[in-house]
């Protein structure tokens, strides 16, 4: 009698509320709140504040449908298990296929951040060392990973409460609005953005605001799933979202809007032009320390989709090995490794923010529409809240740069059609001669 197949080897739950919550605001306080505001600022101009506020909602609905599938279905993979579950095999393929690939890519652009902030002139080799020891950090288990997430977070936060310091003092250069208020109105000197501008820069904000999907993506790595992910999914949404919103308000006060809007390093310049710029090295520090906590959580959190992909055979079988002293995913994790560096190596990717957020976005409107189909529901997630969410996500990616929107749909139009192929090639072989 044939023995019966080996049951998969599953990861260990040992991260609680704290760690959960660290995990998901230190992807959020990433290398995305120290360069998305100028992006941003140039397309919303005076109404930077109310893109943040815009992409703050439709995070909100996101991370309330998130919060309810994760307890419901507490295991690694995030909205591609949910989709699978409640919509189907495709649904689910599209949101995994999307947040894998966008996310890559966003890894790259962590990495080499991180390079530009760190040693400019070695920005590549210095992007490529850093995922070598993060994917190295990763594979020691998942608990060294939210330790020094929880100690880079401590940082960043430092660094922020710095950067509105030094915004708050001034000297505010010539040109900044006089009055906190002037962030909600019109800003002297002018500004590239208008009221169109708000929901392309409501997009690109919302790049910022997804690093909680990576709670959800540990489910099967949480204690008490079902009510650890929603708390700390929420509070990690709500402390970032108060911390975004105060920035753009002090930024938009104490820079002149050109300055704002044409910046590469927006936090970086008011301290440079305020009396505390002589501690202009403790943000590049900060920036530094803040991509390196992004970087960290996004590996963890692609490596756990990729997993749960090949486990239902959508990426090949390899990637769902799951072994070693710590229990880690270390086929994907590495797998991951080698795609961001090949990137690293090839590629100019500061400038995939944008096929990020439309990625993600596509993968935020599969969890809402999955978690409108839930039954049984919690008042946490009512549905008009997830109709409110898809929507959010659909508007908001499709007023992306259109660069990023082509861009981004050729990747998972890609991705669909090679599916398709395999799919088709497995049932031609299943079929009796």
């Amino acid at each position: 009698m044939a023995s019966p197949p080996p049951t998969p080897k599953q990861l260990q739950r040992r991260l609680g509320v704290l760690d959960s919550t660290a995990i998901g605001l230190g992807s959020m306080l990433g290398a995305g709140v120290f360069v998305v505001f100028s992006p941003a600022a140039s397309l919303a101009g005076p109404l930077l504040t109310v893109a943040v506020a815009v992409a703050g909602l439709v995070a909100y609905c996101n991370a309330v449908a998130s919060a309810q599938l994760a307890s419901r279905y507490p295991s690694s993979g995030g909205t591609y298990v949910y989709g699978r579950r409640q919509l189907g095999e495709w649904p689910g393929f599209i949101a995994g296929w999307g947040f894998v690939t966008g996310k890559t890519a966003s890894c790259a652009a962590m990495a080499l951040t991180f390079g530009h902030y760190l040693a400019p002139g070695f920005a590549t080799p210095v992007a490529v060392a850093a995922v070598v020891v993060l994917t190295g950090v990763n594979l020691l288990g998942i608990t060294r990973t939210a330790l020094l997430t929880r100690i880079l977070l401590a940082v960043v936060l430092a660094t922020l409460v710095f950067v509105a310091a030094a915004s708050l003092i001034g000297p505010h250069p010539e040109g900044a609005p006089a009055a906190l208020g002037g962030a909600f109105g019109a800003i002297p000197g002018g500004s590239t953005g208008n009221a169109w501008g708000v929901l392309p820069a409501a997009g690109l904000v919302f790049f910022a605001f997804a690093g909680y999907a990576r709670i959800a993506t540990l489910g099967e790595e949480v204690k008490d799933p079902a009510t650890t992910i929603p708390r700390a999914i929420l509070a990690a949404l709500g402390g970032a979202f108060v911390i975004y919103l105060g920035l753009a308000a002090l930024l938009q006060w104490h820079l002149p809007a050109g300055l704002l809007a044409g910046s590469s390093a927006p936090l970086l310049d008011a301290v440079t032009l305020s009396a505390l710029q002589a501690g202009s090295p403790v943000v590049q520090a900060g920036s530094a320390a803040a991509c390196l906590g992004a970087l960290l959580a996004l590996i963890t959190g692609v490596g756990r989709t990729t997993m749960a992909m090949a486990r239902e055979r959508d990426l090949p079988a390899p990637l769902a090995r799951v072994g070693g002293a710590h229990t880690v995913p270390y086929v994907a994790e590495l797998t991951v490794a080698a795609a961001v560096i090949v990137l690293l190596l090839t590629t100019n990717v500061l400038t995939v923010v944008g096929f990020s957020s439309f990625g993600v976005l596509v993968y935020y409107a599969v969890a809402n529409a999955a978690a409108f189909t839930l039954t049984g529901r919690r008042r946490l997630a009512p549905r008009w809240l997830n109709a409110l969410g898809f929507a959010g996500c659909v508007v908001l990616a499709l007023t992306l740069p259109p660069a990023s929107v082509l861009g981004m749909a050729a990747v998972l139009i890609a991705g669909i059609a090679g599916r398709f192929l395999v799919l088709r090639r497995r049932k031609s072989h299943q079929t009796p001669a």
